[in-house]
């Protein structure tokens, strides 16, 4: 695949889809629609994950790919005396990550409202140190909703009340160099990156020697995403997630980062092996890292009684759980090494 193969529309799409956990239909009817538009058989299940199959000469088998459409976001917990909202956290975030973002408030009869994410005490004119030293808890923050409220009562008539999900605003840039800039690019850089699988596999007419499944999970950042919903004849599951760069660590934002053990242990050794084989023989740029703090699709799955050998690779994600970066080539990377493998 060349370097032009990558279509960044899709991914611009996506991530300007709100999808935090338990909020993910929209970015599930925007999957229907690119999947019937190339043919491809598919289910959901009962929870909301999309499951879509390329059948292979020997249905025997199978190789399951795994990406996540949920993202983090959080949950009005309180409407405040001052017509504030108090929020509680979905999924793992440093709070200091979202102070000042721009929000928007999903009301039940489908309405949305902007408004901005400030600590309790958000000016230094005001409250001077305290401002400084206040601590970055989930509790001292509050959503300032941009509309004209006064009173707890004047928010509800506008139909947010607790339970109402707030999404971020992803500041997504694309520049000239190649870098994407995004909240939300794990996991919507991988979800991307299959998308383009999945249409390269169609328009080239590549028949996989097993079943090749593709799930799309939806509750991943709270830990059970692909806990179910896999098919039983899969022999190999591959969670196509994001690499950490960073200090100390050995993964990039230029090629495809292979994890080997994370929070809840290594992954399948022989796996790995194989995968690395077929970057090698390929000529796919690949980084192999661990990750202490982290979690998977692939660790979802095993918890739930998965019996098969499982992996982890992604592009690489900068500042994960942040303002989020990574490379095109890095994506472009992950995309071949799953072509490789599934041709192979």
């Amino acid at each position: 695949m060349e370097n032009n193969y990558f279509d960044s529309k899709i991914l611009e799409e996506i991530l300007n889809i709100p999808s935090p956990t338990g909020y993910t239909k929209n970015m599930l009817n925007y999957l229907q629609k690119e999947l019937d538009n190339m043919n491809l058989e598919y289910k959901i299940s009962n929870k909301g994950a999309l499951l879509a199959t390329i059948k292979g000469k020997d249905s025997n088998k199978s190789i399951t790919f795994s990406a996540h459409i949920d993202t983090l976001g959080a949950i009005v917990s309180q409407v405040k005396s001052n017509s504030r909202l108090s929020i509680n956290q979905i999924g793992g975030y440093m709070m200091n990550s979202v102070e000042g973002e721009n929000v928007i408030i999903h009301t039940r009869n489908g309405k949305k409202y902007e408004g901005t994410l400030q600590t309790i005490k958000p000016s230094i004119h005001i409250d001077g140190n305290d401002a400084k030293d206040l601590k970055r808890d989930c509790k001292n923050y509050e959503i300032v909703i941009d509309e004209q409220v006064s009173e707890p009562q004047d928010v509800y008539n506008l139909g947010i009340e607790v339970g109402n999900i707030v999404s971020f605003d992803t500041r997504t840039r694309i520049t000239k160099s190649g870098f994407i800039k995004s909240r939300y690019l794990d996991d919507k850089a991988s979800v991307a990156a299959i998308l383009h699988v999945i249409r390269y596999i169609k328009l080239n007419d590549i028949k996989p020697k097993c079943d090749i499944n593709f799930l799309f999970s939806n509750y991943e950042e709270v830990g059970h995403g692909a806990s179910s919903f896999i098919p039983d004849n899969t022999v190999e599951f591959i969670a196509v997630d994001m690499g950490c760069p960073g200090e100390n660590q050995n993964s990039s934002e230029y090629d495809v980062c292979i994890c080997t053990k994370d929070s809840n242990g290594p992954y399948d050794y022989e796996l790995i092996n194989k995968l690395v084989d077929t970057c090698k023989e390929n000529n796919i740029n690949y980084k192999l890292d661990i990750y202490p703090n982290y979690g998977s699709d692939a660790t979802a799955a095993l918890k739930a009684g998965m019996d098969a050998r499982f992996a982890l690779i992604g592009p690489g994600i900068f500042a994960s759980h942040g303002y989020e970066r990574t490379h095109i080539s890095s994506i472009i990377e992950t995309e071949k090494l799953i072509i490789s493998y599934i041709k192979s």
